[in-house]
């Protein structure tokens, strides 16, 4: 699990140079052709982590509920994200996942509710979910360096 962690880390470093390179207005921009902006994939990917690895093993989320139903599968940006709301996407991206990888060393994980995903694999435990997790993170900082290039 060590070198999955690893990756997720990686990804979240570079999920974090969006925030610090792009002002509130870049993060917020849906460029022509596209349905979501940059705010919208990072604070997906914090969600998705969390119902993925949380939610299916029947544990409380370190996300609101507010944060899931703006960002979860299936919904686009309603709104103009605040600052406020980018600063608490930010303090999550690493909060979460340091607290995972402290969860899975403590076996908190001992239940998980198998989930197919729309790639078609099966998710039949948290480390399943973790290992997709980094496929599912990859996709979106794809188009997240597609989005940038829109700016």
């Amino acid at each position: 699990m060590q070198q999955t962690f690893d990756i997720t880390n990686t990804s979240r470093k570079i999920v974090f140079q969006f925030l610090g390179n792009h002002t509130l207005e870049q993060l917020n921009k849906i460029p022509e052709g596209y349905s979501n902006n940059l705010i919208w994939n990072i604070a997906h990917i914090v969600v998705t982590q969390q119902l993925l690895v949380y939610k299916l093993s029947g544990l409380p989320m370190m996300v609101s509920d507010e944060l899931i139903q703006k960002y979860m599968k299936g919904t686009k940006p309603e709104h103009n994200a605040t600052q406020a709301e980018v600063d608490e996407i930010k303090s999550l991206l690493f909060k979460t996942i340091d607290q995972t990888k402290e969860d899975f060393d403590n076996k908190v994980f001992k239940n998980y509710q198998e989930y197919p995903t729309s790639t078609g694999f099966v998710l039949k435990n948290a480390e399943d979910a973790m290992i997709f997790n980094n496929f599912h993170e990859g996709l979106h900082i794809g188009i997240m360096l597609c989005l940038r290039k829109f700016l």
